[in-house]
């Protein structure tokens, strides 16, 4: 996990841009470079470097002696780079994993180097000798990208948006900061002037498509046919192999744990696959809840259960009313369902980074869209529709959940890990028939559940333990966090500026107060940049009016039964 920026084309000195650069030094705090580029006085490249792979040749821009001409700025881990070394015969000058994309690149060209890469990332790639620039984004949008180009080819490209919104052109910057969209690729002429022009934007992979890469996968083909077991064995051997990859670092690995079914089988593989590569270090998991909350509670058995070296944060609520703001900074997004949920995992980050030496942090992230997790997927009118609405869900995880688990711990110069989004294992899934993947017998996650029923990894509560609403397991079940938030919050807006809202804000205008809390927070730094969130998180086929899953008729809290 690192922080790249980038500028082609500007205007103005670059030691005054270089300012914007450092608004996102959080995402590398281990060291920090400013290069320009050569024949090109008004290029010029930023990075924040967190070290977790080749502590010794790791900073960027890499650039190679075999290939003088090109440029890489990546943030990001590429699982396969030495299947493809070894596939391809490359050579390899470092050992960090982003240098294939140079060799890959160099052989054959970007669509084959985007479409040959397993892994999370995002990158700027130049090419001087044919005037080239690129840029690249995981399928799932993992690893985050921004860019800004005016109407003149001045072209801003970082990892967050709050890197970008100041520059200074000689042009208004009206021009729309935006999120690169997952799963493309672009390509820019550079003009002798440093400006560019965009040629094209390609997508170069969908969720549902099996990628190229599997042809240099360690796992080789699995057994064909959707008869039950084959399909359990082909998930339990893709979830393993997706952790067993991930497992690439030079730092201390570590877990989040919410007791919930997607870390804590994430807990479990991995504590497994440490121990059979001798990583002679325990694992430590983290878990954040009020006192004796659901999660704290089902973490605590998980932990035991599994060995790990548990740790407990618990988060009081005047704690979680103060972080409000600088989530909000931190997030770039006023949606209400994320920023409830991040300021568990913003405050839990904070503690990782300052009370252990963890650094590379795996989390369950992915598997309520992939696997029809969400509540709401009780009340699908039919499989397919359930299978449409997955695919949207993966299709909008940059803009959610994928958006809250990276910046929250990117704000504390950790590195997210979440093995739910391999590409291989979400295709697979994805291909499954529609009526094996929903919700059976009242409950979600049936088949992802079922594959793991006699593996022994987890106790048998957790592994049928049913899904907390959203940010509500760091609570008590009395009440939940999402209505301390509001209880807070409605003290602090008042009725008539709710009354008016759709006025002063007529695009996703706020319904409630404590939306309209989080959108001026949001407006406050981030004035007039409400389009980068389309719409906010929203449950289908139900009259819902909160994003809370408690506020759904299918979801059962203590004080009811």
């Amino acid at each position: 996990m690192c922080g790249i920026w980038a500028l082609f084309g500007s205007d103005e000195c670059l030691s005054v841009q270089c300012l914007s650069a450092m608004k996102i030094a959080h995402r590398g705090p281990d060291a920090f470079r400013f290069e320009n580029v050569n024949g090109f006085t008004n290029c010029c490249f930023g990075f924040h470097r967190l070290a977790v792979v080749d502590q010794l040749y790791g900073m960027q821009p890499i650039r190679v002696k075999k290939f003088p001409y090109l440029w890489l700025c990546y943030n990001g881990e590429i699982y396969n780079f030495k299947q493809l070394q070894k596939q391809f015969g490359f050579d390899y000058q470092t050992l960090v994993d982003g240098e294939v994309i140079l060799h890959l690149y160099n052989r054959g060209g970007i669509e084959q180097t985007a479409s040959m890469l397993d892994g999370v990332f995002a990158f700027i790639l130049l090419d001087t000798a044919n005037r080239k620039v690129f840029l690249a984004r995981d399928t799932y949008g993992v690893r985050p990208l921004f860019k800004v180009l005016t109407d003149d080819g001045f072209l801003g490209v970082c990892s967050e948006a709050k890197g970008l919104i100041n520059l200074k052109h000689s042009t208004s910057l009206c021009s729309k900061v935006e999120p690169f969209l997952p799963g493309h690729y672009e390509v820019l002429d550079l003009k002798p002037s440093g400006k560019v022009a965009s040629v094209e934007l390609v997508k170069f992979h969908s969720c549902k498509d099996e990628p190229l890469h599997v042809a240099c996968d360690t796992v080789e083909a699995l057994p064909s046919g959707f008869d039950l077991e084959t399909v359990k064995s082909n998930i339990r051997i893709l979830f393993e192999n997706a952790v067993r990859k991930r497992l690439m670092a030079h730092r201390r690995i570590g877990c989040l744990l919410s007791g919930g079914l997607d870390s804590s089988l994430v807990a479990a593989v991995l504590l497994k696959l440490m121990k059979e590569i001798n990583i002679n270090y325990p694992l430590q998991t983290f878990a954040i809840g009020m006192e004796n909350s659901p999660d704290l509670l089902a973490a605590r058995k998980v932990a035991a259960h599994i060995g790990s070296e548990h740790h407990e944060v618990i988060l009081n609520t005047e704690e979680g009313i103060q972080a409000i703001e600088e989530v909000i900074f931190s997030l770039e997004t006023y949606d209400i369902t994320t920023i409830r949920a991040s300021i568990g995992m913003y405050l839990v980050s904070k503690y990782i980074r300052k009370k252990t030496d963890s650094v590379v942090i795996f989390s369950g992230e992915g598997s309520d869209e992939l696997t029809q997790g969400y509540i709401y997927f009780h009340k699908a009118p039919s499989p397919e529709e359930a299978a449409e609405e997955s695919e949207r869900l993966l299709k909008e995880l940059y803009l959610f959940d994928v958006l809250r688990a990276d910046r929250t711990t990117a704000a504390h110069g950790l590195e997210l890990r979440v093995p739910f989004l391999d590409h291989r294992f979400t295709s697979y899934y994805l291909s499954l028939p529609a009526e094996l993947r929903i919700p059976k017998n009242g409950i979600e996650k049936y088949l992802l559940r079922l594959s793991f029923e006699d593996s022994n990894l987890l106790p048998k509560e957790i592994l049928w333990r049913p899904k907390e609403a959203f940010s509500d397991g760091v609570a008590s079940v009395k009440k939940s966090w999402f209505s301390i938030l509001q209880d807070y919050i409605d003290q602090q807006v008042d009725d008539l500026l709710l009354e008016k809202a759709a006025e002063k804000y007529p695009f996703n205008p706020p319904k409630t107060k404590e939306s309209y809390y989080y959108r001026q927070i949001f407006e406050k730094h981030y004035p007039g940049r409400s389009s980068w969130l389309p719409h906010y998180w929203m449950p289908r086929w139900v009259k819902a009016t909160d994003p809370s899953a408690r506020t759904l008729k299918h979801y059962k809290s203590a004080t009811q039964e």
